[in-house]
Parts: structure tokens; sequence; C-alpha cells
């Protein structure tokens, strides 16, 4: 019998355990440094591009796109709807938050988003009745808001997939989404070819650039819709929010939130944002079109030196008390629509896990005035072969 005390024997023995063993040790430590490489969260610095998939809608594929700046703002897209799903920006104190309402699945988004985030069209806001005319034709578009057309019809850019290509550069990353939009889509003329390109940038901007070309006469207006809130996405109310916007006038709507034509002046009422002022400071004032609208759902005409002018202008500027976090917005359009969210009703539960209550967003979406085709004097949304239509919006994030 062989015992502990044969050395011979001994070292005979554990020479191939003692390979094996400094073998696991090896393999046990690489994989650890490998999940510990891959459990590394993005920081600052980290600026790029990524993607992942986010689901499938009608069998088609959905990707999710992150972009990333150095000093760690993120913004992710989805190819569905070209949603802007979460916006990370951080506070006075570098503190990051997302700061747009959304889903944590595609699924949600399908079953009954309000349009968070989403690019709008071929018409964004109403059109009265769904009709309109275009040299000398009448065409009728389908209807999906009471009497009107809103937001493209029934399915519009919205609810569709769009491709996705990385066009990252040296203003930063950046994804550009396309698609075609064929002719007599919910009633539309003509096919549209449509891109529309988000770049963050190190000044921790969103840039949202819209193209698109026609082979025949039709009607083109584009925005997002996304819903801020600053103080962070599931926190509650956006009425303490100060805003301010640059616009003397407005357009009054009807019932329907079709507007009656004017241009109204907002001095002396609840729509003169002209200097800093609470978002919920006016809004049980009782106006006539607070109640209509249940609250802010109005476009404002932006000051501007003529009704062609296209220069980038700021539109409206946002700041939040408590956390530091301002947004400005620029953009090329004649108009702005301010949105108080007030048809969130609890519910809609958002990516925090928190359902959405009347006022916890509001929406700041840039475009032509609503139901420009059916008002000749306002700026025309009209395009036809041979153009291009561009529009360009910045919303830049800082702190004070």
């Amino acid at each position: 019998m062989l015992g502990f005390g044969d050395s011979r024997q001994s070292r005979t023995l554990s020479y191939p355990l003692l390979v094996l063993m400094l073998t696991l040790a090896l393999i046990i430590t690489s994989g650890a440094v490998s999940v510990a490489a891959q459990a590394t969260p993005t920081a600052g610095g980290s600026a790029g591009l990524t993607s992942e998939p986010f689901g499938e809608v009608d069998g088609e594929a959905v990707e999710r796109y992150t972009l990333t700046n150095s000093s760690g703002m993120e913004v992710s897209i989805l190819t569905y709807g070209g949603i802007v799903q979460s916006l990370m920006v951080p506070d006075r104190d570098g503190q990051m938050a997302n700061v747009v309402l959304g889903f944590a699945t595609v699924d949600e988004y399908v079953a009954g988003s309000p349009y968070f985030g989403c690019i709008t069209g071929r018409y964004a806001n109403r059109i009265a009745r769904g009709t309109f005319m275009l040299e000398g034709k009448r065409y009728f578009l389908a209807l999906n808001n009471g009497s009107n057309t809103l937001h493209g019809g029934v399915k519009g850019f919205d609810k569709h997939v769009w491709a996705a290509e990385d066009t990252s550069g040296t203003d930063g990353p950046a994804v550009t989404l396309r698609r075609t939009s064929p002719d007599g889509e919910e009633g539309y003329p003509g096919t549209l070819e449509v891109a529309v390109t988000y770049t963050l940038t190190e000044a921790n901007e969103l840039r949202i650039e819209y193209e698109a070309t026609t082979d025949a006469p039709t009607i083109i207006n584009l925005t997002n819709h996304s819903y801020f809130n600053l103080a962070g996405e599931g926190s509650g109310s956006i009425y303490d929010h100060e805003l301010q916007i640059n616009a003397s006038t407005y357009t009054p709507t009807d019932a329907t939130a079709i507007p009656t034509g004017e241009l109204a002046p907002v001095a002396g009422t609840p729509f003169d944002f002209t200097q800093p002022t609470a978002i919920g400071a006016r809004i049980r004032d009782g106006a006539e079109q607070i109640v209509l609208g249940r609250g802010y759902d109005h476009n404002f005409v932006l000051d501007r030196p003529s009704p062609d002018d296209t220069s980038m202008i700021v539109a409206a500027r946002v700041s939040e008390p408590t956390s530091g976090r301002t947004m400005e917005v620029s953009t090329t359009e004649p108009g702005i629509q301010f949105y108080s969210g007030n048809f969130l009703d609890g519910t809609l539960v958002g990516t925090s896990g928190t359902p959405y209550r009347h006022g916890d967003g509001f929406a700041l979406e840039t475009q032509h005035y609503p139901d420009s085709p059916n008002q000749p004097d306002w700026p025309s949304t009209e395009l036809r072969p041979g153009e291009t239509y561009t529009t360009t919006t910045v919303y830049a994030f800082s702190v004070s």
C-alpha cells in the first residue's frame, strides 16, 4: 500500500493535477475579466453608436440605435416610427435622467401610444375633415380624429418600420432612417422618399434633419412628437417647468382643434409665453381656448422677419427649477405646437413603471401650421417633383 510518505509517487500524481488546477484557474480568471469588461457601463468619453434588437412588428424586426457623446448624454432611437425612446440628460449635479416619456417594449407602442417620441407624417397635426385641394383636384384622407385627419392618418409614419443607416461623422454619432411612402398611402398623392437623420453633438444637442422628394405634387409636414419632462420621466407634473416661446401670435381653434384661420395676439391671454412662465400658472384660467383643449394644445406662430423666412431661430426655451435642466428648441419651421399632456389619464405605464397622468409631459412640435392646405394665406406645405423638402430642428440641453 502506498502511503503519503512516498514522495516519489506523490509527485507523480500531483503534477497533472497541478496542471489541471492552473488551467482551470486561468480559464476562470480570463472569464471573470471578460465578464467584467462586458459589464462596464458606458461612461464619459465612450462616444459612438450601437444597435440592438427591440422586438418585431408584423414580422419586421425592430432595432434600437443608441447614440452617445463623450459627456455621457445618450439618446435611443427605434426604427419603428423613428421613436425617441430614451434621452438621458445630466442635471446641474451631473446626474443623468431620461427626460422623454415612452415605453419599455415595442409591443406597448403598437398597442396604444399617444405618439410618444415618433415621426409624425405625412402631415403632422390636423387637416380639417380630412380633405384638401391641390392643383384643382380634391383629395380625401383617412379620418382618425373624429371628423379630421391627425398626424398622417390611421397608419401614419409613426406606425411603420424604417430602414436605418449609421451616418455618424464629424458632428457626432448619427443614424438616418428612410422609407418610401407609396402614392395613395392614407389618401396622400405622390410617392414620397423620406429620410430623417438624428445626430447627437458634443454640445449636448439632439439635431433632427428631415428631407423628402416626391414624384407628384403632394403636401408634407413632418415633426417629432416627443413628450418631455426635464425633472425625469415618471417624476410627476411638468406644471412647474418655466416655458418661453418666441411667438407674439397663435392660431385659435374650434371645438375639434382645427384652426379658425385667425392669427390672434397672445398678449393679455394665457398663451403669452413671451417671458418665462410656469406651464401651470394659467392652465386653470378658464379661458375658452384652454377649456376647448383641456389645457394647451395650440400652434404658436414664431416671430420671424417674414412668413417665408426659413433661417434657424430659437423657438422656445424650457427650464426645470429643481434639476436645473434646460432645453432650448431651435428650428427652421414657421410654427411650434405646444401640448401640455392633457389626455394622459393614468392608463399608460412608462419606462420607469410609473403611470402617466394629466400634465406629466409636454410636447413642443416644430411644424407648419395645422390645416395649412386649407388656409392659402399661410406658409405653404406643398411639395412638387424636382423640389426637396428640408427642415431642421435642434433640441439643445444645458443646466441653469
